[in-house]
């Protein structure tokens, strides 16, 4: 009989964990518990600058030179295949440089934020938080850590005595479109790196590849013919031109590099999150 009661009370304990059906909570609670939170990413954005030592000295140093000796290696790359022959060689440079510093900032939010939902694991176990706010701090980490090189371009642009004008204030304009852009992609991928733990391994070949069909080894109108009609479909085409068009030439953007870059930024934020925030419940159990 005691053996009948010892049965029962450990059913009885039992518990069975399955997942939570996938669907979007409530938006306005949610939004207002996102925001309430805010202090707790960016805390968890200076941990990880912290750990990563980029809030040092050489630190910060390191986070210039990367991009600046990889600038330097693409620039002989690409006079390499142009046969010696560079129209502008200084332009080209500054041209390469502006790019490939929005570019690693993009690239450095989008992966570290894909990585942020796996990487924070006991966190979603131990805590309860809008997970939303891990694939953010990422791109708040990211951003800090993409203002020392525009400290650092500031003198590359005038050493290369590149126009200074008016235009360059709108700069700003595509880096919050970029920016939204990529917090977008970050939780895409943060969502499917839970399911598919591969993803980790084939983003740095996809951002590799993105690097090549975008606008930072070569000028917006220098577009090969066999690609020029299909750069519509890359985002990247209109945000970074838009970007080194007013930062390094001072010049105004095309209509059509405006439309497309905030369609591409609003449309990567909305799928993003909702896509996210549908999916969250099944975190904890998937890890």
């Amino acid at each position: 009989m005691n053996a009948t009661r010892v049965d029962e009370d450990f059913t009885s304990s039992v518990h069975v964990y399955e997942p939570h059906r996938a669907g979007l909570p409530r938006l306005g609670t949610y939004i207002r518990t996102l925001w309430q939170r805010r202090q707790f990413a960016a805390e968890m954005s200076r941990a990880n600058i912290r750990a990563a030592n980029t809030n040092t000295f050489f630190g910060q140093i390191w986070l210039v030179l990367n991009p600046l000796l990889l600038a330097c290696v693409y620039y002989v790359l690409v006079t390499i295949l142009r046969g010696g022959s560079v129209e502008d060689p200084a332009a080209r440079f500054v041209h390469l440089c502006a790019g490939l510093f929005a570019f690693y900032y993009f690239s450095g939010a989008m992966q570290t934020g894909a990585s942020s939902v796996v990487a924070g694991g006991k966190l979603l176990l131990n805590m309860s938080f809008p997970r939303l706010l891990l694939p953010l701090s990422a791109v708040r980490t990211a951003f800090f850590r993409f203002l020392p090189t525009m400290i650092v371009y500031i003198p590359i642009h005038l050493a290369f005595g590149q126009p200074v004008s008016w235009q360059m204030l709108l700069a700003p304009a595509f880096l919050i479109l970029l920016t939204v852009f990529g917090a977008g992609m970050a939780m895409i991928f943060a969502t499917l790196q839970v399911y598919f733990r591969d993803t980790a391994s084939f983003l740095p070949y996809f951002v590799r590849m993105w690097l090549y069909l975008s606008p930072v080894l070569w000028f917006p109108e220098d577009a090969p013919e066999q690609f020029e009609s299909l750069m519509i479909f890359n985002p990247l085409y209109s945000l970074l031109g838009g970007w080194t068009d007013l930062l390094v030439r001072g010049e105004i953007p095309e209509l059509s590099l405006w439309i497309a870059g905030a369609a591409w930024s609003l449309a990567a934020a909305v799928i993003g999150s909702l896509f996210f925030m549908s999916r969250e419940r099944e975190f904890v159990v998937r890890l």
